[in-house]
């Protein structure tokens, strides 16, 4: 259907279902076709091993086309299962914040930042993660997409799928530059925030920045802060913000 849905369907046996649960009744149902495929592909993979072990004299040829069948079929595995659950923070299945917390953890700690995580600025939106550390603070939400859509930047402007992202990005970018007044005032430092969308689904190719925010998967969330520092703090100075943050901001549940 032109403008439609690869998850909405006019069939009667999934009228009125989530996107969601679309999704998980087709990825079981298509199970015995992934199998079938599968199977061709490693018998592909073992007609090549044959083949490569006969032009270049390697030893035992047939031992070396099973050990090929064998990998292309595990290679073709592992890829369906990282695609499903690459959707699992869209499906409900997982959190994403819990996800890009425990990477933040494990990259920044022994460099010396601090995390808090669930915090809501006074009289405005909540956030999932603030970073703050030698390099500077930053604010980090997650998000989720459907597998279908499409992130991306054209000109100037972010585009979640077909509509524009200006809503997603101008809150956060709002969130941030309220979040920074409030640390500067009573922490006495001045500071500025960076915000960041880490992105658990949708299709995202690379790092996107635009409208003030950058969007990126959680994986390279920890890379992006360490590789540009956006202001010099010493020790003492992300000890004042980290705990002024936790005393004025609000924990949500």
């Amino acid at each position: 259907m032109p403008g439609g849905s690869i998850y909405v369907t006019s069939d009667d046996p999934v009228h009125g279902l989530s996107p969601q649960v679309m999704y998980e009744q087709f990825w079981r149902k298509e199970a015995d076709q992934r199998w079938k495929m599968r199977g061709l592909k490693a018998a592909g993979g073992l007609a090549a091993g044959l083949v490569i072990a006969y032009r270049f004299a390697i030893p035992s040829p047939v031992l070396f086309g099973l050990v090929c069948g064998l990998l292309v079929g595990l290679g073709d595995l592992f890829w369906a299962w990282r695609s499903y659950e690459a959707t699992a923070v869209w499906r409900g299945r997982r959190r994403g914040e819990t996800i890009t917390g425990r990477r933040l953890r494990r990259r920044l700690r022994r460099r010396g930042y601090r995390i808090l995580d669930g915090r809501a600025v006074p009289g405005q939106a909540s956030i999932d993660h603030l970073v703050i550390g030698p390099g500077g603070v930053w604010v980090i939400d997650n998000e989720a997409w459907s597998p279908d859509t499409e992130i991306a930047k054209y000109g100037e402007r972010l585009f979640l799928g077909e509509k524009y992202g200006t809503s997603v990005a101008k809150a956060l970018v709002k969130t941030a530059d309220s979040l920074a007044e409030v640390l500067s005032r009573e922490a006495n430092i001045p500071v500025t925030i960076e915000p960041l969308l880490a992105v658990h689904g949708g299709e995202l190719r690379r790092t996107v920045s635009a409208e003030g925010l950058t969007l990126l998967k959680p994986r390279l969330v920890a890379r992006w802060i360490l590789a540009g520092p956006r202001m010099e703090l010493d020790a003492e100075q992300v000890e004042v913000l980290a705990r002024t943050a936790a005393r004025v901001l609000r924990r949500m549940n």
